[in-house]
């Protein structure tokens, strides 16, 4: 009697079909959940799966995307483009400095970018100011752990915003002076002041006394920056802060004054709000 032998598809066949059928999968589930019907038997132990793979977090290892926010008219006519990023790692800060891997085109190179990469989402984080009759794109790369990634950014008007202004609420975003350059002896510390106005809203949540603060953070310098406190309070128009470094070198410290909006209206996954309200202002200090 002859027998005959299955035949074995191919390991890449495998997966396609394994892929195919998770994904038909996924579409059956998902045309159910809009319909409001629950996963029929047999399919929640993949959506289950499929809920996870969609929520993995990695601590470390990963890399970062720059992020082009959209721009705004300036009133002298010139026009700002917004730029962020977003490091897709929960824990880890990431360095990387302008050159190769952190550049703008067309130069030059160096348009007063980050250089230090904060966990998760940073919104809006600063500007490029080109001429308001600007037709070209900048090109903003970033590239760390042999993965590059590029954003342009340009006057498309549908990428136009308004990040001085809620639409929703007529909320304004603070205003913020940041304090003078400093230079300083390694390794004294840096008493570090920001003046502070706001419109009060939104209004603060029940039990805060204000809903408007300063986060700071370190933006470009060589080595790591220690704040206490790492969030200020607003008193009199000031916020206050001391920043240690552990080397001596040239940085730029960042103060994030948000009266809410930032933090109070997080999308989730650490995404922060929408386009308005708050205000990023930068102190330089030397440290010899």
């Amino acid at each position: 009697m002859l027998m005959m032998r299955p035949t074995k598809r191919p390991l890449r066949r495998q997966r396609l079909a394994a892929t195919a059928g998770l994904g038909g999968a996924l579409l059956l589930i998902a045309a159910s959940t809009v319909a409001g019907q629950p996963p029929q038997a047999g399919q929640s132990g993949i959506y289950e799966q499929m809920r996870r793979l969609l929520n993995v977090r990695h601590s470390s290892g990963q890399n970062v995307h720059p992020v082009f926010e959209g721009w705004e008219r300036n009133p002298d006519g010139t026009a700002s483009l917004y730029w962020g990023y977003m490091n897709r790692n929960w824990a880890e800060a990431l360095d990387i400095p302008v050159g190769p891997d952190n550049h703008f085109t067309p130069g030059p190179a160096d348009q007063g970018q980050p250089t230090h990469f904060l966990p998760r989402r940073v919104k809006q984080l600063f500007k490029v100011v080109v001429p308001g009759d600007f037709e070209g794109e900048y090109v903003w790369t970033l590239s760390i752990r042999g993965r590059p990634a590029s954003v342009p950014g340009s006057l498309k008007p549908a990428q136009m915003i308004d990040v001085r202004k809620s639409s929703s609420n007529e909320n304004t975003a603070p205003q913020l002076t940041p304090g003078p350059a400093l230079t300083l002896a390694f390794p004294a510390s840096a008493a570090l002041a920001v003046g502070v106005t706001d419109d009060g809203l939104p209004a603060p949540r029940p039990g805060a006394a204000s809903g408007l603060g300063v986060r700071w953070s370190k933006y470009r310098g060589p080595g790591e920056v220690t704040f206490e406190p790492a969030e200020s309070p607003v008193e009199d128009g000031r916020a206050v802060t001391t920043a240690t470094v552990s080397e001596p070198g040239r940085y730029t410290l960042a103060a994030l004054a948000d009266d809410g909006s930032y933090y109070g209206t997080a999308q989730g996954q650490g995404v922060p709000g929408f386009a308005c309200c708050w205000t990023f202002g930068f102190i330089e200090v030397s440290y010899e």
